[in-house]
């Protein structure tokens, strides 16, 4: 049964990151890319691997939505950052090898099912979550609790605090993805909205969910 209902996520959790090439969703992993998965780092007990730094993906970028699936493929998704600590140490990471921009999981539910939901408003502070795990994300506009600083950058294209949906006044696309960027503006190793068909290299994290049901549907691989 948990494995029929991770599967029936898997398959219907659409985005609508895919509105340019309608009929896309989530994949299911590969168990040969699972029990192979790159580890880069590692933090309480879950491995981390950057796209760009993997030889068959290196010099390669990724819509929002192809960069999760790269991830799922190896039994992980893009990545949530949900503690001070683990942010520090992907700012670290970031920094020490001069990673300009990557995806993480962070999504703005503004697509089917969000639009009669009233703790969601105003949607730029309450409306962001991390897809990876469905976790509710802070309002955007202050520190998170147990954080010494908000990790949104606090300023952007528009010189306005993130997020800020700025493409939407030039070309009507809304920003309903996160990626973190590296200085983009002066701003150091920040949190940005940002229109979800640009391409970027990914930082992929482990998922507990799809690392689980595919020990449970191939038996015979071993996945650690």
């Amino acid at each position: 049964m948990k494995s029929f209902i991770i599967l029936v996520v898997c398959f219907f959790a659409w985005s609508s990151a895919a509105e340019s090439k309608p009929g896309r969703f989530l994949s299911l992993p590969v168990p040969q890319k699972c029990a192979n998965r790159p580890k880069h780092f590692q933090f309480q007990g879950h491995s981390y691997f950057f796209s760009d730094h993997e030889p068959k993906y290196a010099n390669k970028t990724y819509d929002w939505l192809d960069s999760r699936n790269l991830c799922r493929d190896h039994c992980m998704d893009a990545v949530n950052i949900e503690t001070e600590v683990e942010n520090d140490i992907i700012k670290k990471f970031a920094q020490y090898n001069n990673i300009s921009e990557f995806w993480t999981s962070g999504r703005l539910c503004d697509f089917d099912g969000c639009e009669n939901r009233t703790d969601l408003i105003p949607k730029n502070i309450f409306g962001w979550f991390w897809s990876g795990n469905r976790a509710k994300i802070h309002p955007t506009n202050r520190k998170p609790p147990g954080w010494s600083y908000n990790p949104w950058s606090r300023t952007g294209h528009a010189k306005k605090p993130q997020p800020d949906n700025a493409e939407y006044d030039v070309n009507m696309t809304v920003e309903a993805c996160m990626a973190v960027l590296n200085d983009a503006y002066d701003d150091g190793i920040t949190w940005h909205d940002v229109a979800c068909y640009h391409d970027k290299p990914v930082l992929c994290e482990d998922n507990d969910d799809l690392l689980e049901y595919t020990r449970y549907e191939n038996k015979g691989v071993q996945i650690e």
